[in-house]
C-alpha cells in the first residue's frame, strides 16, 4: 500500500468495523496546501492522487500541486487521476469490448498472452441505448418492443455476452432493468468503497472515495449523490480500465451559491433548463461547477443528480454537490445496507469532507449566486437545450422563428398562417420497407377485434410480410382515422431520459396530471406519437402503487421500455402518412419530451422542432397537441361537458406531490429490483453465446467486425511529422454536434451506410440504427458526417453528408458526392484530408465513433474556433491533430470555400503543449498565405497519445513491454 506522505490512519467506519483512509486533514497538518479551503470536489481528486501516489504514474509533485491549487489561477499542469471504476452503456460500450478484442487478437499474433488485455478496475455495463419506441399507446408495447429489441439486436447481446465470460472484472446488465445513470445512482453507486490490503503487517481494510468515468456524457448525475465522476470517450476510458490514469489539465471550479427555495409550480426541469442557460453563457467548458449553500442543502437528491446531470448541456467537466445528510439518506431510501450508509457518512466527516459549505468556507474561481425562488416554469429548444425559454413566451417565440431566415436560426417561412391545418387519415396499410414488426409478433396473442389493438398496429405500421391492414375507423382515439396536423403540430411527446425519469416528483407530478385530465374527460390527439421510457423498473412499481399509470395509460403514455429511447433518436417511425404530409407541406413540426438533447435530426429526422420540457408539461403539451401556445393563458382543450380547461385546472399542487411520493417509494423494492437481473430476464438467458479468450471473428456479421486500429502492428512508434497538401474534406459552421459527425438514428437507404448494408443483403426494415452498429467499423464510417442535417459550407444550400471533391487534375469547382466516397478517392492518391470547423466543434454526447469516423476516412487535424472538451480528447485519442484558430478567425472569415491545400508547418517529436503552429494555405490561384493556429494537444501524456498514433497503441505497447 502506498502511502509517501504517510497519511494513512485508522478511522471508525461504522458497524464494529475499523479501516484505514489516506486522510486529507493530516496532509493539511504537515504544511501540504490549505486542504479545509478547496473545493470538496477538488479534494476527493486529490484523495485519488495522494493514495495512488507511487513516484511513477502518479509523483509527489502531482499531490503537492493539487493540494496547493489557486482558485483564481490554476496551475497549468495536468492530474492523473486514478479512477475507483467505469461505467459503460451499450451503444459506447459494445466498440469499447470490440476494440478490447481486438487487442487481444493483436497480443496472440504478436506471440504475447491475451490476457494481458484485462479490465483493471471494476468495468459495469447497463444495455440501455438499444430499445426503441415500434410500439406504444398500448398494454403490449413494452413486451413487443422488448421482443423486436432483442430480434434486432442478437449479434451484438451475443458478442456481449461473450465479453461477460471473457474479462473477469466486466459486469452486465441486460436489458429491460434501466438507464445507465440511473440504476448508477439507485444500484452500483456505494459512495465510499474498500479494498482489503496489508496495512502496517496485518490485513486491513482501506477505503476511499467512489469514484468513476464513463462512456456517456451524463454520468454526470452521479454528482448528485456526491460522487467525483464524469464522461470520457470510450478511448480514453479504455485506457482507465487497462490501468492508465485519466489525465486532465487542473480546472478552475467555478462555484454556484444558492439561496432560497423553488417556488409553487416550479419543478427540478425548470431549475436544471434555468442552471443550463445561465452557465452555459458563463462559458463554463472544461470547468468544475460544485454547488453549495443552504439552497443547495433543500435539495433532495434526485434534484441535485437533475442538475448534474445535465453538465454536459451547461459545457461542465461536472455538476457537483458535496456529501451531506441527504445524501446518506438517499442511499438509505434506495436499500443500501446500514453498514455501507455508515461507511459513507462516517469517512466523509473523518475527512472533513461532510455537510454543504456555506458561504465563504470555500475558495472558488468564481462566485455565482442563485436564488431558487427566481426561477420559473419553462421549457428549451428548439434546437439546443441552453435556449430556455419562459412558458408564456413559447407560442410567440416559436412564431417568430418561423419566419426568421434559416442562417440567423429560424425556419425561414413567409406568411405562414398556423391556423392552416393539413388532413391526414390514420388508416391504412404502411409501405413495407420501413414496417418495424414481424408477422409472427402481430400476430400472437393480438385479437383483431380488440381496440386498443388496432390503435398500437396502426401506430406502429403494419408488418413487413403480411400485408394486413388494420383499420382504425371504430376506434374513439383515432377519430375515425382522420387528423389535421400542421406547422407547430406536436407529433412526438415522450416522457423519457435519465435527467428527469429518475426524479420521483416530476414523475409523480406527471401521473397527476393525467389524472385529472382523465377525470376531465380530456383526450390527445391520434397524431401524437406519446411514450413512456423510465429510467428504472422502480418508476413502474411507485407509479402502480399509487394508482397513477392507468391514467398515463388511458392518455396513451403507455410504459414502452426501460431505456432512453426518443432521448438519443430512438423514437421510431411516425405513421407514413403523416411523413408524407410533413414532406409535402415542408411543415415545422415538433416533438416535446422531458430529455436532455433536442440537436437538428436527434429526436427524429423528420421533426425540425424540439423542446425539452418537464414530464408533466410533456403530457399537457400533448394535450395541447401544438407548441405555439401560451399555457398560462390559453386552455388546453375541453373536458367532457365542453368547458375550455387550462394548464392551472390540472397542475398539481407540491403537497400532493409529496404525499404521493411518501406512500410510494420503499427501500426494500429498490433491494428486490435490483437483484438478480439474469433471472428476471429470461430472453437474455436464451442468447448463446461463444467462449474462450480469443473472439472468433465472423465475417458475415454485419454487427460485429474487427476494427483496422491494429494492422501492421509494431512496437515501435512513428513520428510527428509535418502535415503537407492536405485537402478539405468538410467546412462547418458553430454548434456542430456529435450528433452531426456520428449520427446515433436511422440509416437512411440511399446513404453510403444504407447501400452498403443493401449490397450486404441486408433488408431496409433490418437497418437498426447507427447506435446499434458500432461495433462495425465498415458501417460507421460511412456514416461519418451522414447526419441528414449536417451543412457542408463547401456545398452551399445543401443538407446530409455532401462535399466537393477537388482531386481531378486542376479542378476549381469540385465534384459534388458524399462525403465518404470523396475521403475514399482521396485515399486512392494517398492524399491527407482536414476540418475546418466554427464554435463548439464537437458538443454533445460522448461519442467516441466521432473521433474513430474522422479518423478512418483518413483526416489528419481538425481545425475549429474551439472545441467541446471530450471530443477534442477523442480527437487526439485517435491520432487526429486538433488545432484551433486564432480568436475571431473562421474559415468563412478567411473566405475558404475548400477548393485549397492546406499544410501545417512546425511539427516534430519536440511538440509542446499548446503551442503554435502555422496553417499554410495556398488557393486555387498558388498564392499562399499563413496563420498561427494554436495546438489543442493540451498536455505532455497527450503528446504520447498523438506520436503512438493514439491512446490504445500507447498502451497496447506499454503492456506488452512489461511482459
Amino acid at each position: 500500500m502506498n502511502d509517501e506522505f504517510k497519511t494513512l490512519q485508522k478511522f471508525d467506519a461504522g458497524a464494529s468495523r475499523e479501516g484505514f483512509l489516506h486522510s486529507l486533514p493530516s496532509l493539511e497538518e504537515q504544511g501540504v496546501g490549505k486542504i479545509s479551503r478547496l473545493p470538496v470536489s477538488i479534494r476527493i481528486v486529490l484523495e485519488s492522487v495522494l493514495r495512488n501516489c507511487d513516484g511513477q504514474k502518479v509523483r509527489r509533485k502531482d499531490v503537492q500541486t493539487l493540494a496547493n491549487w489557486n482558485a483564481k489561477s490554476p496551475a497549468n499542469e495536468e492530474i492523473p487521476f486514478v479512477v475507483a471504476r467505469i461505467v459503460l452503456q451499450d451503444f459506447t460500450g459494445v466498440p469499447l469490448v470490440v476494440d478490447l478484442a481486438a487487442m487481444r487478437s493483436a497480443v496472440k499474433k504478436l506471440g504475447g498472452d491475451p490476457k494481458i488485455i484485462e479490465p483493471l478496475v471494476p468495468v459495469d455495463l447497463v444495455v440501455d441505448h438499444s430499445v426503441q419506441v415500434d410500439f406504444f399507446g398500448s398494454a403490449r408495447a413494452l413486451q413487443l418492443n422488448l421482443e423486436m429489441e432483442f430480434k434486432r439486436n442478437r449479434e451484438r447481446y451475443q458478442f456481449l455476452k461473450w465479453g461477460q465470460q471473457a474479462f473477469k472484472t466486466f459486469q452486465l446488465i441486460p436489458p429491460g432493468i434501466g438507464i445507465v445513470h440511473q440504476v448508477n445512482l439507485e444500484y452500483l453507486a456505494k459512495g465510499v468503497l474498500s479494498q482489503g490490503s496489508e496495512v502496517r503487517g496485518q490485513r486491513s481494510e482501506v477505503f476511499y472515495p467512489d469514484t468513476l468515468v464513463g462512456t456517456d456524457s451524463h454520468t454526470t448525475m452521479i454528482n448528485g449523490l456526491g460522487v467525483v465522476g464524469w464522461g470520457v470517450g470510450g478511448i480514453e476510458a479504455e485506457a482507465g480500465m487497462l490501468g492508465q490514469p485519466v489525465y486532465f489539465l487542473t480546472p478552475e471550479v467555478v462555484g454556484v451559491h444558492m439561496s432560497g427555495q423553488l417556488r409553487e409550480g416550479v419543478t427540478a426541469t425548470d431549475l436544471v433548463l434555468y442552471i443550463t442557460q445561465l452557465l452555459r453563457a458563463q462559458k463554463v467548458v472544461g470547468k468544475f461547477v460544485e454547488f453549495y449553500g443552504d439552497g443547495a442543502a433543500s435539495l433532495p437528491v434526485p434534484d441535485r443528480a437533475t442538475i448534474g446531470n445535465m453538465s454536459p448541456e451547461y459545457g461542465a467537466t461536472m455538476g457537483y454537490f458535496p456529501v451531506d445528510q441527504e445524501s446518506v439518506n438517499y442511499l438509505r431510501a434506495t436499500g443500501r445496507s446500514d453498514e455501507q450508509c455508515r461507511a459513507f457518512e462516517n469517512y466523509f466527516r473523518a475527512q472533513k469532507m461532510f455537510g454543504m459549505p456555506r458561504k465563504g468556507e470555500v475558495d472558488y474561481s468564481v462566485d455565482l449566486d442563485v436564488d431558487l425562488a427566481d426561477v420559473q416554469p419553462s421549457v428549451a429548444g428548439p434546437k439546443r437545450p441552453q435556449d430556455r425559454i419562459n412558458l408564456p413566451e413559447l407560442g410567440r417565440t416559436f412564431r417568430g422563428l418561423l419566419e426568421k431566415p434559416v442562417q440567423d436560426g429560424g425556419y425561414g417561412k413567409k406568411n405562414v398562417d398556423l391556423r392552416e391545418k393539413h388532413l391526414v387519415q390514420l388508416n391504412g396499410s404502411a409501405p413495407r420497407d420501413r414496417a418495424m414488426a414481424s408477422t409472427d409478433e402481430i400476430d400472437q396473442g393480438i385479437n383483431p377485434g380488440d381496440e386498443r389493438n388496432k390503435i398500437e398496429m396502426v401506430a406502429n405500421r403494419p408488418t413487413p410480410d403480411s400485408g394486413k391492414e388494420i383499420e382504425a375507423e371504430s376506434s374513439e382515439v383515432f377519430r375515425h382515422g382522420r387528423t389535421h396536423i400542421g406547422h407547430g403540430t406536436i407529433l412526438i411527446a415522450a416522457i423519457t431520459s435519465c435527467t428527469n425519469t429518475s426524479n420521483p416528483s416530476v414523475m409523480i407530478a406527471a401521473g397527476l396530471l393525467a389524472r385529472k385530465a382523465v377525470e376531465r374527460g380530456l383526450r390527445i390527439d391520434p397524431a401524437v406519437k406519446t411514450s413512456l421510457a423510465p429510467g428504472s423498473r422502480v418508476v413502474s412499481d411507485y407509479l402502480d402503487k399509487t394508482g397513477l399509470q392507468k391514467y398515463l395509460d388511458q392518455l396513451g403514455f403507455n410504459l414502452v421500455g426501460y431505456g432512453c429511447t426518443t432521448c438519443i433518436g430512438n423514437s421510431g417511425p411516425l405513421h407514413p402518412n403523416i411523413e408524407k404530409a410533413i414532406h409535402e407541406f415542408d411543415l415545422v413540426a415538433a416533438s416535446v419530451l422531458s430529455g436532455n438533447r433536442n440537436f437538428e435530426a436527434r429526436v427524429h429526422q423528420n421533426i425540425k422542432a424540439n423542446f425539452l420540457m418537464s414530464p408533466p408539461l410533456v403530457v399537457a403539451f400533448a394535450l395541447a397537441g401544438r407548441v405555439d401556445v401560451d399555457l398560462s393563458r390559453e386552455p388546453l382543450g375541453k373536458d367532457k361537458h365542453g368547458k375550455e380547461t387550462f394548464l392551472r385546472d390540472l397542475w398539481p399542487s407540491l403537497s400532493e406531490i409529496k404525499e404521493t411520493m411518501q406512500s410510494a417509494l420503499k427501500p426494500e423494492t429498490f433491494r428486490k429490483l435490483y437483484r438478480d437481473f439474469a433471472d428476471q430476464n429470461p430472453k437474455w438467458n436464451e442468447i448463446p453465446s461463444s467462449t474462450g479468450d480469443i473472439y472468433q471473428w465472423d465475417e458475415k456479421s454485419d454487427y460485429i467486425h474487427e476494427p483496422p486500429f491494429f494492422e501492421n502492428f509494431s512496437m515501435e512508434p512513428g513520428h510527428i511529422k509535418e502535415i503537407r497538401g492536405t485537402r478539405a474534406l468538410g467546412i462547418f459552421g458553430d454548434s456542430v454536434t456529435t450528433d452531426h459527425i456520428s449520427p446515433a438514428g436511422a440509416i437512411k437507404a440511399t446513404s453510403p451506410a444504407g447501400q452498403y448494408l443493401i449490397s450486404r443483403g441486408v433488408a431496409h426494415s433490418d437497418f437498426n440504427s447507427y447506435g446499434s452498429r458500432r461495433g462495425n467499423d465498415l458501417v460507421m464510417t460511412r456514416g461519418t458526417f451522414a447526419n441528414v442535417r449536417i451543412k457542408n459550407l463547401m456545398v452551399p444550400g445543401t443538407e446530409g453528408g455532401i462535399t466537393k471533391y477537388f482531386g481531378n487534375g486542376n479542378s476549381e469547382t469540385g465534384e459534388e458526392m458524399s462525403i465518404f466516397d470523396a475521403a475514399m478517392k482521396y485515399a486512392q492518391k494517398h492524399r491527407p484530408l482536414i476540418i475546418l470547423a466554427g464554435h463548439e466543434y464537437g458538443t454533445g454526447s460522448s461519442r467516441d465513433w466521432a473521433a474513430k469516423g474522422t479518423r478512418l476516412l483518413g483526416v489528419k487535424a481538425v481545425v475549429a474556433a474551439s472545441f467541446e472538451r471530450i471530443h477534442r480528447s477523442n480527437l487526439v485519442g485517435m491520432g487526429v491533430l486538433p488545432l484551433q484558430f486564432p480568436d475571431g478567425t473562421t474559415a468563412q472569415s478567411l473566405g475558404l470555400d475548400g477548393s485549397e491545400v492546406f499544410s501545417i508547418i512546425g511539427l516534430s517529436n519536440a511538440i509542446k503543449p499548446g503551442q503554435t503552429v502555422t496553417l499554410e494555405i495556398e488557393g486555387k490561384d498558388q498564392q499562399k498565405r499563413s496563420l498561427q493556429v494554436k495546438l489543442r494537444i493540451d498536455t505532455p501524456i497527450e503528446i504520447d497519445y498523438y506520436r503512438h498514433g493514439g491512446i490504445l497503441p500507447f498502451v497496447l505497447r506499454q503492456l506488452l513491454a512489461r511482459k
